[in-house]
């Protein structure tokens, strides 16, 4: 059992100022709907390949328990398949079947023991698919490139994509029965949602296709049929892909007007890029965080930022200056997974700690 050194508590604005401390916005909580998070660190999905059979093993269980202890305000379960040929590789998590709940429950548990929140990210890989299945699906029959890496996809058809929108619903429903905090549907990096949004993956001819409306269909009957499994109270997260960096396909212009219908539906967007082509995107620091903050203002709605943010001073930027509500920190959660307890040591900001590790954080 793990003992918090002092009762795990929100810190206010007020409480920072009054010690003297400068720079607090990533420290303050976030409430959306029934959801409180303690400070406005997320850790992003990130697959870990570590699933043989698609459940949770003790790996998931030291993994993202690790980062709860270090004092991570939600954690974001690593893309999670919808389906067997939706799984990204075959040691992709799986919430395709009930036999999968109890491991997810156990998983949840742990990291809400642990002090944080925690969410899952529904995906189907499409044509992106590696796992060992007998075909794969993408809206249109077009391969995704990669030096050969990839095999040809199947064009869905109207059953097909039926099947599939009926996939996310139940996954979010088993999310539901394992206690997740949020559900955040994968839009984004080139996956099978995104393959519909984005005209350089999706030729179709028919209402799936051709215009922006129809590029969204697919989103949008996703969406809503998550939203019958996963109550109203719930949040749901939307991650997307603000541009493809290849001429022709997405810009963030688009993405802005193509996401429109859903925005009644959905809580947050967590916004980065790219994934549509093999066409690797320009690296740089915090080099999505534009797209979050157009996104947040045109679309009105809470946003993630995420890319190479690395630093508390670059999270206290994105933060003050309106870029997103929440920052999202990859690589570096996995150098350092107590980089909240320790940014918050170095600014003198007394958080509660697991009491094992009192003694490092006083």
């Amino acid at each position: 059992m793990v003992i918090f050194a002092r009762e795990h508590v929100f810190v206010s604005r007020e409480d920072l100022v009054e010690r003297g401390v400068a720079s607090v916005k990533t420290y303050e909580p976030f409430r959306i709907k029934d959801l409180e998070l303690k400070n406005r660190i997320v850790m992003p999905p990130m697959c870990m390949y570590s699933a043989p059979n698609s459940v949770v093993t003790p790996f998931h269980l030291t993994h993202y328990g690790t980062r709860a202890l270090g004092g991570v305000g939600l954690i974001l379960v690593e893309a999670t398949g919808v389906l067997p040929e939706g799984r990204l590789t075959d040691g992709c998590l799986g919430l395709w079947s009930d036999d999968q709940v109890p491991g997810m429950a156990d998983l949840v548990k742990h990291v809400h023991d642990l002090g944080a929140r925690i969410g899952v990210q529904l995906n189907h890989g499409g044509r992106k698919c590696a796992a060992t299945v007998e075909r794969i699906y993408a809206p249109s029959a077009i391969n995704y490139g990669g030096n050969g890496a990839y095999r040809d996809p199947v064009e869905m058809d109207r059953d097909e994509i039926a099947r599939v929108t009926e996939a996310f619903a139940s996954a979010a429903g088993r999310a539901l029965e394992a206690g997740f905090d949020v559900v955040e549907i994968h839009g984004a990096h080139g996956y099978l949602v995104n393959q519909f949004l984005s005209p350089l993956s999706n030729k179709r001819l028919d209402g799936y296709g051709v215009d922006f409306e129809g590029r969204s269909r697919f989103l949008q009957e996703v969406v809503r049929a998550v939203r019958t499994r996963w109550p109203e109270e719930k949040p749901l997260f939307l991650r997307v892909s603000a541009e493809d960096y290849v001429e022709g396909g997405m810009t963030t212009s688009q993405l802005i007007r193509i996401i429109d219908p859903v925005l009644k539906d959905i809580d947050v967007a967590h916004v980065s890029s790219g994934g549509v082509t093999p066409v690797p995107p320009p690296v740089y620091p915090g080099y999505q965080v534009p797209y979050s903050e157009r996104v947040r203002k045109e679309c009105g709605i809470p946003t993630i930022a995420v890319g190479l943010v690395t630093t508390l001073d670059m999270i206290e930027e994105i933060l003050c200056n309106q870029r997103a509500d929440l920052v999202a920190l990859g690589r570096e959660l996995l150098r350092y997974p107590f980089f909240p307890l320790n940014e918050a040591r170095k600014r003198g900001i007394a958080l509660p700690c697991p009491e094992q590790y009192r003694r490092a954080f006083s």
